[in-house]
């Protein structure tokens, strides 16, 4: 009979020693099952002591992975080197793992227990989350896994079985695969769906995806039951095998892992293992699992515990001994523990943020091809000596040159193959380079941007394309809470190089609406770590283009490229044939991130501007110069992180500021940079204008709500007067 106590923990604890103290001794030596049956109760007393850590305010994490504990039969069933993305209930999932990299049982629990106390030793995350990740053991850290990590999975996959095709290495062996977890109410969000997708989408396309998706199911999501037969229903997908697997069989478990991970490695295709398993101590140790479910639904589940069944399958009396030796194990760890080092400054938080390795961005900004490979590239019409350029015949040299010098680099999106973009701006490429490098992928912008995580992490250089600015934001998650924050919540161990392009901006002329003419870029700029480029001048575009890409090399910089639609074309500045919106291509610019251009000398005021911006004030400026008053147009260029020291210089030296901001006047850059003029003690007098807090309309009514070349002199003279 089992005692009444007070807590989920101590009450799962003694009902597993009751179960273990009834296994007699009527199986044979198996090293395997043992080795693992360490791995499930090593993890099982994690999850225990969590709870007991947090209680002495001594740990700040609850959520575990009791009653998960058969995923430890997937890690067996693979390589040590198979890049993993593990959710959080993967506790002995990563404690197989680091066993069969030849790690004592004590380093993996040291590690989850460090992750729990937010130690700055923690491998996975440096003192900054608890998560499953470590380099020496390809577990790459998922701080959301409601299924956001499942289009990056898709990309490790697609990586791995691209990389031979472009006769390219990646971080992972050739034969490697990718593993994915996730639970089963994660299966019914839309990046899981699209996932999914993709990957079914890949295999009708005959591409090479070796992706083991594995949906563990403990049939609640918090506190909402999955319908009884859902998964079994929902995952199984076109492309993708299906099996399935019950936690508390461990014959059954070993047979599927082994089957899907055999038929992944040897097919290159994805399968998903529906691994049904059972959830103790509820969600997290915040959770009153008693509040949503009746007291013999959670007491059956006891009956399920993967733990008991292992031991019953191995058969021996001495399991319970070592249920205890290892509790004792994980109790001494922790006591060990106890006042490990935390991060205890912001500039210690944010270091792996956005390091900035000037010096070595310079270096490899000039990287181009040999003078024979370049010129088959452009075939013979080379960039720098064609005269004149548009921004966007710019910014497809600097593609090709991209794709020239460096043959990890992909490009990819909707239609930039063999149409060439909408716009033309990828034209020529997928022809020059062949589809392996330059290639559509379906219409999905999360698993355009999940392919180039995957992609990056795995070690080559994604350049994926956003049709339009609008079309991001389905998918902005991907970049917030995937691209931008690996680094951070890996503590730099893992990144994801990647430049993302994307046409963006308003004033296009004859081809309007919201989702052509877009200027919300506050969630863009809302994101740490990420840097936004805006090229306004061809001159400027592909300088910019390859700074970003040496930053993605050196320092696995995450990038937004946002091209000025309205501009890609524009060869006129004041008069209609006077090219003044033409630029050279230049081999030898470096522009830093963070650096301004100025464009005149003007003593009268400063314009501080961006993208269209700059046009227009240009525009303003010639046709005030003939009333004698003198301007500055400052290009900001970089819209993350703002060129301050050149905003306050340009300011100060007219001492007027006028903020010439063509996104929406609420929420706006402007708003930025009229903050950091304030706070960097500019004293002079600021004005500024935006375009109105709308959506952008068909044809002319855009006109109503821009800005416009009339508002910026009328806030010129507004400024002067």
């Amino acid at each position: 009979m089992i005692c009444a106590v007070s807590s989920p923990h101590d009450d799962l604890d003694a009902r597993v020693r009751a179960a273990l103290g009834e296994v007699d001794d009527s199986g044979e030596p198996d090293d395997e099952l043992s080795a693992l049956f360490d791995a499930m109760a090593g993890s099982r007393h994690v999850d225990i002591e969590a709870r007991r850590m947090r209680e002495r305010g001594q740990g700040f994490y609850t959520i575990g992975s009791a009653g998960h504990e058969s995923n430890a039969f997937v890690a067996a069933a693979l390589q040590p080197t198979d890049p993993a993305l593990l959710h959080y209930r993967s506790g002995a999932f990563y404690l197989a793992r680091s066993a069969q990299a030849g790690r004592k049982l004590e380093d993996g629990l040291r590690d989850i227990l460090l992750g729990m106390m937010g130690a700055v030793a923690d491998p996975a995350s440096g003192g900054r989350h608890k998560v499953f990740g470590n380099p020496d053991l390809a577990v790459m850290p998922q701080t959301s896994t409601i299924a956001s990590h499942l289009p990056r999975a898709v990309g490790v996959a697609f990586a791995i079985g691209r990389a031979g095709r472009i006769h390219v290495p990646t971080r992972w062996p050739d034969d490697a695969l990718a593993v994915v977890s996730f639970g089963d109410a994660s299966l019914n969000h839309s990046t899981a769906v699209g996932a999914l997708n993709t990957a079914g989408y890949c295999v009708r396309q005959k591409l090479s995806l070796p992706l083991l998706l594995v949906c563990e199911d403990n049939g609640l999501g918090i506190s909402v039951p999955t319908p009884q037969g859902w998964v079994a229903e929902a995952a199984q997908r076109p492309g993708i095998r299906y099996l399935t697997a019950d936690g508390d069989d461990p014959d059954s478990v070993r047979e599927a892992a082994a089957e899907a991970v055999s038929y992944v490695r040897d097919k290159r295709r994805p399968a998903l293992l529906h691994l049904r398993t059972v959830r103790y101590m509820g969600h997290a140790g915040s959770d009153v699992e008693s509040g949503y479910r009746p007291p013999p639904a959670i007491t059956a589940d006891f009956a399920r515990d993967p733990l008991v069944a292992l031991a019953r399958r191995i058969g021996s009396a001495a399991t319970v001994a070592r249920y205890d030796e290892i509790g004792q194990l994980v109790r001494s760890l922790s006591d060990e523990l106890i006042g490990a080092r935390t991060l205890a400054t912001a500039r210690a938080v944010v270091e792996p943020l956005a390091p900035r390795s000037v010096p070595a961005i310079e270096a490899e900004v000039t990287r181009f091809a040999d003078d024979a490979t370049r010129r088959v590239a452009f075939s013979g019409r080379m960039p720098e000596q064609s005269g004149q350029l548009t921004l966007a015949q710019a910014i497809n040299a600097a593609l090709t040159d991209a794709l020239a010098a460096r043959p990890q680099t992909l490009v990819f999106g909707e239609d930039v193959g063999n149409k060439g973009g909408v716009y033309g701006i990828t034209r020529g490429l997928q022809q020059r380079f062949r589809a392996n490098r330059v290639f559509d992928t379906l219409l999905d912008e999360q698993a355009i941007l999940g392919l180039g995580l995957g992609f990056g992490v795995s070690g080559l250089l994604p350049i994926p394309e956003i049709q339009y600015l609008a079309y991001l934001h389905n998918a902005e998650d991907q970049i917030r809470g995937e691209g931008a924050s690996l680094r951070f919540f890996s503590n730099g161990t893992f990144t994801n190089p990647m430049v993302v392009r994307i046409a963006g901006l308003a004033y296009q002329k004859g081809f309007g609406g919201h989702f052509h003419n877009d200027n919300g870029l506050a969630v863009l700029r809302d994101i740490p770590g990420l840097v936004v480029a805006v090229p306004s001048r061809p001159e400027d575009a592909g300088p910019m283009l390859r700074t970003c890409l040496a930053a993605a090399v050196t320092d696995g910089q995450v990038s937004i490229y946002l091209e000025p639609i309205a501009l890609y074309h524009e060869r006129d500045l004041l008069e209609p044939g006077d090219r003044g919106w033409l630029g050279a291509y230049s081999l030898n610019r470096h522009i830093p991130i963070g650096s301004a251009r100025t464009h005149g000398n003007g003593k009268h005021l400063t314009v501080l501007t961006f993208g269209n911006g700059v046009r227009m004030s240009m525009r303003a400026s010639a046709l005030l110069a003939d009333e004698g008053i003198g301007m500055r147009v400052v290009d900001l260029r970089w819209l993350m992180p703002l060129p301050v020291d050149d905003m306050v210089r340009e300011a100060n030296a007219t001492g007027r500021v006028l903020v010439v901001d063509e996104t929406r006047h609420s929420g706006g850059v402007g708003e930025g940079i009229v903050t950091a003029l304030v706070e960097r003690g500019f004293g002079g007098r600021i004005i500024r204008v935006a375009s109105r807090d709308s959506y952008v309309p068909l044809g002319d009514a855009a006109n109503t709500v821009l800005l416009s070349e009339d508002d910026i002199e009328r806030a010129v003279r507004r400024l002067l007067s």
